[in-house]
């Protein structure tokens, strides 16, 4: 494993070189060479504010090798449920070679992400001992297992991505990730908004607004631009356009 170790170093070493980029981004885009997968995400995840550690993570900062990557990362923050946040829940490695399969696992997420185009998931955390940073996400568009090296490569690469991300976040506390580039900064704000308006948790602010974005077909991202700029508004009763 060592010696595999070090071939992925070199590797990603060259690819710094040839191509200036974040580690994370050159450990996402070597899992696509070196795994046989179609593309892959890396997630940063936090708790949300206000729930003391016992709410659903939040994103804080993607990286996605293709669009399809790019929609899954998505797709599981709108519907709060998937191979990343199970990962990230758990601590350990989530491997899905027939996606089709996960409908009882993954109600919502399953037959979204196959229309996405992903037929086999597998989901890795990004830790170090204890403390979980997030998740680094790999698809196939064909249903099919990792083999015993692809898997052992995953693992080495999952690792060096982690250390990417502890580089980034160095002089930060790993529990607050407000700080990165976040993509989803306007779900944060419009949570806060939303449980304002409701007069709720900061739970229930998401839960609704989760649910308006999957029977309105939109990203949460799209529902919470609504809500900050005030087009869209949730009420006690009903949710307000």
């Amino acid at each position: 494993m060592e010696d595999r170790r070090q071939r992925l170093l070199d590797l990603l070493a060259a690819d710094r070189a040839a191509r200036p980029a974040s580690a994370v981004a050159l450990a996402c885009e070597r899992c696509v060479l070196e795994l046989s997968v179609s593309g892959v995400g890396a997630t940063v995840l936090s708790r949300l504010p206000g729930s003391n550690g016992d709410g659903q993570p939040s994103r804080g900062l993607v990286h996605a090798t293709n669009a399809v990557s790019a929609g899954l990362e998505d797709l599981q923050l709108t519907v709060g449920e998937g191979p990343c946040l199970d990962a990230f829940a758990s601590g350990g490695p989530v491997l899905v070679a027939d996606l089709e399969a996960e409908t009882t696992r993954w109600p919502a997420f399953t037959p979204a992400a196959c229309e996405l185009g992903a037929a086999a998931v597998f989901s890795f955390p990004l830790q170090i001992g204890v403390v979980r940073l997030g998740s680094l996400d790999l698809y196939r568009d064909v249903p099919g297992p990792l083999n015993r090296m692809e898997l052992t490569d995953a693992l080495i690469l999952s690792d060096l991505a982690t250390q990417g991300v502890v580089a980034d976040l160095d002089g930060h506390n790993v529990e607050d990730v407000s700080w990165l580039a976040d993509p989803h900064l306007q779900v944060h704000q419009a949570t806060g908004m939303v449980q304002v308006q409701l007069g709720s948790t900061t739970e229930v602010a998401l839960l609704r607004m989760r649910g308006y974005a999957f029977t309105h077909d939109m990203t949460l991202a799209e529902v919470a631009r609504q809500v900050v700029a005030r087009s869209l508004r949730f009420t006690k009763d009903k949710d307000g356009q």
